[in-house]
């Protein structure tokens, strides 16, 4: 599996001939979901989901499906037939691919800021998107990522979900709200210079590709 950041929260996956996007939100390249074979989305807020990019990559693509929770879902009237509603505890396959969805509701902001549901994707079994929570995926995976610049995060909370996970690995994602200079603090404290969360940290470049095995 062959990962790419594309920016912010979203990634793409390619396994064999099957390409999956998670997560292409208004901070993400334009070009995100050219080839991709679904999408998947977290959330509804904004850098995470953009209803006018979607929908202008379904028209673009006949074959393109998309997996999203009942809220996503609500928002994408007229293809609904190529959308799926998934939710905390359900699975699917894109392409001989796994899926499983956790998690149902987005981190608290602010408790006067209404929370929105969040579902997290785990694919192949091997990497978790937790999309804005810190779910804890049911089973240890090789790859986490963790939304390192998120306004709803603590370092304490980002700290403890990485030992909590027990992964093989975490990348960081959701930086973009972050200077360059707050990404290399929240790289170190994740990393090395920090306490230690019993996995290697990495944080990847808009465009930058990591061969997951």
């Amino acid at each position: 599996m062959k990962l790419t950041k594309l920016g912010h929260a979203c990634v793409r996956l390619e396994q064999g001939d099957t390409t999956l996007v998670i997560d292409p939100g208004v901070f993400t390249e334009s070009d995100a979901l050219a080839g991709a074979d679904a999408v998947l989305i977290t959330h509804e807020h904004f850098d995470h989901f953009v209803e006018a990019q979607l929908r202008a990559a379904l028209a673009a693509d006949p074959a393109l499906r998309v997996w999203a929770n009942r809220s996503v879902a609500a928002q994408l009237d007229g293809v609904a037939q190529r959308v799926t509603v998934v939710g905390d505890g359900d699975a699917f396959e894109v392409g001989g691919v796994s899926v499983t969805v956790h998690g149902e509701l987005h981190a608290v902001i602010h408790p006067d800021v209404p929370r929105v549901g969040n579902i997290g994707f785990a694919v192949d079994g091997r990497l978790f998107h937790p999309g804005d929570a810190l779910t804890v995926p049911p089973h240890p995976v090789e790859t986490l990522l963790v939304p390192a610049g998120a306004p709803w995060a603590k370092l304490s909370e980002l700290l403890d979900y990485v030992r909590s996970a027990g992964p093989g690995q975490a990348l960081g994602v959701h930086e973009a709200l972050l200077s360059e200079i707050g990404q290399q603090f929240y790289g170190r404290m994740l990393g090395e210079g920090g306490p230690g969360t019993g996995a290697p940290f990495r944080q990847l470049a808009a465009g930058e590709q990591l061969d997951l095995g």
